[in-house]
């Protein structure tokens, strides 16, 4: 149960991000943290000491510290110390570029009111179903704080008004441009598509071995069960970092050469190696899969009872695996919805009726159960730490058809591919002309 909450943290981050569907594969110019940078001894939690100073405005070991615990919380606390030392240098990074980032949000006039940071930290919060009271104290428990977090909120909302103030006048997309992409979905109907994250982390001929080391180890905390949405807004240098490094539902011919058969072959749900490509290794995850302008499976609408069957206190292991067996064997005999009172008042339990929801919108692991069953068949049982439960399908509604996209929907797609272009572009420049001082 913890370690979902924990998984949690990653996802409602990005609350505040702005759209990116882009990403591009150029040299990132880093140059901002030395490459023989070493981190001396555990930091004094009661001494606030510069770790860099940056264009005169200083980012304390503090500062460091709660940004890494957001980390550590999303990988559910199973970081040891010498991974700690190696991700302490790379969120220093990341709050270099988010420093420099309000430093030039501030040299164009751009202000952010303290009202709406704390309405979004509230949303956060809400996505947690905790109080902004209670969501402070869970950031506290796990080695962060409400302000490090809302740092991250104002600085993002800052970055994302100078890109609107800034760059959106000078992007420009023609007519030809849109009616191009709208005929190439048409010719392309009823192709695979995928939903695409990433992680890219750009890499030179002398730090080629360096990075891809950070991004095997990166991998590795995901695989064991960390965040990829915290792990991509903290590391990655592609444009989407701020939305998790997700980059929406793109064909395979769309990405780099390198990707594409990692894509099309990649197991939903899995995350690959590291990938080379132009500019330094990609690391990226498939969610989902669709055929464009198909019928999707997963956007059908699912009508459902649950029966939830509580464990009893200090139940032992046979006590419960009997319980999961005799649940098993109600949960066979079929009967549909009509059954599933009788079933859950045999078995001690109750129904929740929720509300009809798409099939992705199901935890993932239970969608392939589910898009299994016929009408009245209920799954095999599953549960938690508190329960056990078995899901009856009273009705499917499958999904339509999908439409072509409007004129006005492929122009703000292809506007905001163009913007994220050029928002890395201006980081990267903000970077070259940086006077940064570590301490």
């Amino acid at each position: 149960m913890v370690k979902t909450k924990l998984s949690l943290l990653g996802l409602c981050l990005a609350v505040v991000a702005t759209p990116a569907v882009a990403q591009s594969f150029g040299a990132a110019g880093q140059d901002d943290i030395p490459a023989d940078v070493r981190i001396f001894g555990p930091p004094d939690p009661h001494v606030r000491k510069a770790s860099a100073i940056v264009n005169g405005s200083i980012i304390t070991d503090l500062d460091v510290e709660h940004r890494l615990s957001l980390v550590v919380a999303a990988s559910g606390g199973r970081i040891g110390p010498d991974e700690k030392n190696r991700l302490r240098v790379q969120v220093l990074r990341n709050l270099i570029d988010e420093r420099l980032q309000v430093l030039e949000a501030e040299t164009h006039d751009v202000t952010v009111d303290p009202a709406e940071v704390e309405s979004a930290f509230k949303r956060v919060a809400q996505n947690f179903k905790q109080t902004p009271e209670q969501f402070a104290a869970f950031l506290k428990s796990n080695g962060a704080s409400a302000d490090t977090l809302k740092a991250q909120i104002k600085a993002e909302m800052a970055w994302s008004r100078l890109l609107r103030s800034r760059v959106a006048p000078f992007v420009s997309i023609g007519d030809e441009e849109v009616d191009a992409v709208i005929k190439k979905m048409e010719a392309s109907k009823g192709q695979e598509e995928y939903r695409v994250s990433e992680i890219f982390l750009s890499a030179t001929t002398e730090t080629e071995a360096a990075v891809r080391n950070t991004a095997e180890r990166i991998i590795q905390q995901i695989r064991g069960g960390a965040s990829f949405v915290a792990y991509a807004r903290q590391f990655s240098e592609a444009s989407t970092a701020a939305v998790g490094g997700d980059l929406g539902y793109v064909m395979a011919e769309q990405l780099p050469a390198p990707l594409q058969s990692v894509v099309a072959t990649l197991p939903k749900g899995q995350v690959s190696d590291p990938i080379r490509v132009p500019g330094g290794f990609s690391i990226i995850a498939v969610s989902d899969k669709r055929k464009i302008l198909g019928p999707d499976p997963l956007d059908a609408v699912l009508t459902i009872k649950q029966v939830i069957v509580p464990f009893k206190a200090k139940a032992s292991e046979a006590e419960l695996k009997s319980l999961v067996e005799r649940m098993a064997t109600e949960a066979a005999r079929g009967g549909g919805c009509g059954r599933a009172d009788a079933m859950a008042q045999a078995l001690g339990g109750r129904v929740e009726e929720p509300e009809p929801q798409k099939l992705r919108e199901f935890p993932q692991g239970l969608i392939p159960h589910l898009e299994a069953l016929q009408v009245g068949e209920a799954t095999r049982p599953f549960g938690t730490e508190e329960d056990a439960r078995v899901i009856v399908l009273c009705g499917r509604d499958d999904a339509q058809e999908a439409k072509l996209p409007t004129y006005d929907e492929v122009y703000a797609q292809l506007n905001e591919e163009r913007m994220s272009m050029m928002a890395r572009r201006y980081l990267r420049d903000l970077r070259r002309d940086a006077i940064i001082d570590y301490r």
